[in-house]
């Protein structure tokens, strides 16, 4: 077996969890984008919500392939227990146990997406908001774990993502903590 065949699943780990990371930031900064209101009017609501879903779902695929890869390579020797219970990897245990618990909000606000007309709003909201805390342990997995964490262009990126998600999310609090004007009632 050639080098490169035996490092494959490696690879394709490193990729596909990279590529998962970034899928979710920009479904995580397109939520915030129509929640803010600052595509309002430009584009049709029902596209921009489309995108919204169909880059989260991408991002709990590319999810399970990495995860996947991780069990098939034969290097770090992960094992379904050290991918599935947070802290029982041997190898970077605190920055594999943040993916771990990251990749199970993924699943929780990807299936409540998914059964959203099903659940009370409430409900709903309640566990998509927990796409905050996803985005962020998601990052410190990306930037504590992999072999890339010290790639300056991965730093710069997930800072610059980190910076977004904080300045849109603000944004939103503000907006969202504003006194409505109230309508005036009418007398007929």
């Amino acid at each position: 077996m050639t080098a490169v065949s035996t490092q494959l699943p490696w690879y394709v780990a490193r990729s596909a969890g990279l590529v998962a990371w970034v899928l979710l930031t920009a479904s995580v900064l397109w939520g915030l984008t129509m929640t803010t209101q600052l595509v309002r009017g430009r584009v049709g609501r029902p596209w921009l919500l489309d995108l919204h879903r169909y880059l989260g779902g991408l991002a709990a695929i590319f999810t399970g392939v990495h995860v996947g890869a991780l069990l098939a390579d034969t290097y770090v020797h992960f094992s379904l227990t050290s991918v599935l219970v947070p802290f029982a990897s041997s190898w970077r245990t605190s920055a594999v146990a943040w993916g771990i618990v990251a990749g199970y909000l993924l699943v929780a606000v990807e299936l409540t997406s998914l059964a959203r007309q099903h659940l009370s709003r409430r409900v709903w909201h309640a566990i998509h908001l927990s796409s905050f805390p996803l985005f962020f342990m998601a990052t410190i997995h990306m930037l504590t774990a992999g072999t890339d964490t010290r790639n300056h262009l991965v730093q710069g990126t997930a800072f610059a993502a980190i910076g977004a998600v904080t300045v849109l999310t603000a944004r939103r609090v503000v907006r969202d903590t504003k006194p409505r004007r109230a309508v005036p009632l009418t007398t007929r």
